[in-house]
């Protein structure tokens, strides 16, 4: 399925004006979170309604879901539930029993850690899960982590809740320290370290040389979640203002924005594709955007499960895995069912 509407010399010159205005009046200087404007209650995604349509792929029954990610190197499928402790570890081929593991600490997010292990922030303390083995190490963090990224360099960047930024070294040492960045997610493109402000809807890079914020610039009306590919640009879900922003770092720029109603809000994104797929929860739908001609162009759209609120791509497949927040169950759209037009 291919985008409707607009066409593309029409995007191109709206993505410019919008990608200039954003230069002109969004970057900033941030020496402390004290610096910040008022804000607003964050974003955050739409109640949706009642399911009418069944949903593409095949459903599975679960609990409410409230993260999803299929880990690279084994290809697993991490769920974690709606309490916010409880993990559960499939193989998509079923060739494997199902493992489940209770967490120390709630958490509300999975990312992608060292070959093998996800990462959670939890507590005080930075979570690593051993795909392979079930198992759960904890590193103690002094403060209340928000948010953790896994670096290039072996390196792990944490967002505390008090405003501050750490770059943990493997052992868990505190390499950096960076104070006045507040924000609920934090993200490592390339070789720097940029943090999501949902009451402030705004993206700020971290000055690590300097141990300070560095360049901040506005994410839309209301955005809520952010993720990195592997060109080192940030997707970025401006739920209340109804769009896809892609921005890049050093500088920090926005380089893209697309019109999307019906609330956006999980991320994915499938490399093998170039294709970033985002969860409409006031629709129950997913769409596929191709990234590759420099315009996001839709490529698909589906229906969900109610209450899509994660999203995950296995990268050694393509399957597309959507989870309902509601408990109507785990869905998943194969690469073969996409291509086909179902």
């Amino acid at each position: 399925m291919r985008a409707h509407g607009v066409s593309r010399s029409v995007c191109a010159a709206a993505l410019a004006a919008v990608a200039a205005a954003a230069l002109l009046s969004g970057c900033a200087k941030h020496s402390s979170s004290s610096d910040s404007t008022p804000s607003a209650a964050p974003a955050s995604a739409a109640t949706a309604p009642v399911q009418h349509t069944a949903p593409a792929g095949t459903v599975t029954a679960s609990g409410p879901l409230d993260a999803l990610l299929a880990e690279p190197a084994t290809g697993d499928l991490v769920l974690l539930d709606g309490d916010g402790v409880t993990v559960h570890i499939q193989d998509p081929t079923g060739a494997a029993p199902e493992r489940t593991l209770t967490l120390p600490a709630r958490t509300n997010a999975l990312v992608p850690g060292p070959a093998g292990q996800v990462l959670a922030a939890a507590g005080r303390a930075v979570l690593h899960i051993d795909v392979a083995a079930g198992t759960v190490h904890a590193t103690a963090v002094d403060g209340q982590v928000r948010s953790v990224a896994q670096r290039p360099d072996g390196t792990e960047a944490v967002a505390l809740a008090e405003g501050r930024v750490l770059i943990l070294a493997a052992d868990g040492h505190v390499v950096h320290t960076i104070n006045g960045m507040s924000g609920e997610q934090i993200v490592a493109p390339g070789n720097a370290v940029v943090v999501l402000d949902r009451a402030q809807t705004t993206l700020t890079q971290a000055d690590i040389a300097r141990a300070r914020p560095g360049l901040a610039l506005r994410a839309g009306q209301g955005a809520t979640n952010v993720i990195t590919d592997h060109f080192g640009r940030m997707l970025v879900t401006d739920t209340a203002g109804g769009a896809l922003l892609v921005y890049t770092a050093d500088p920090l720029v926005m380089r893209q924005m697309f019109p999307l109603a019906s609330a956006p809000y999980a991320l994915a994104y499938d490399q093998r594709s170039e294709t970033v797929w985002v969860t409409l929860t006031g629709s129950n739908q997913i769409a596929g955007f191709d990234l590759s001609t420099g315009i996001p162009v839709e490529v698909g759209r589906y229906a969900s499960v109610r209450q899509p609120n994660s999203v995950t791509v296995d990268s050694r497949t393509g399957d597309l895995f959507v989870g309902s927040a509601t408990g109507d169950g785990l869905q998943r759209i194969g690469a073969d069912e996409r291509k086909r037009g179902q």
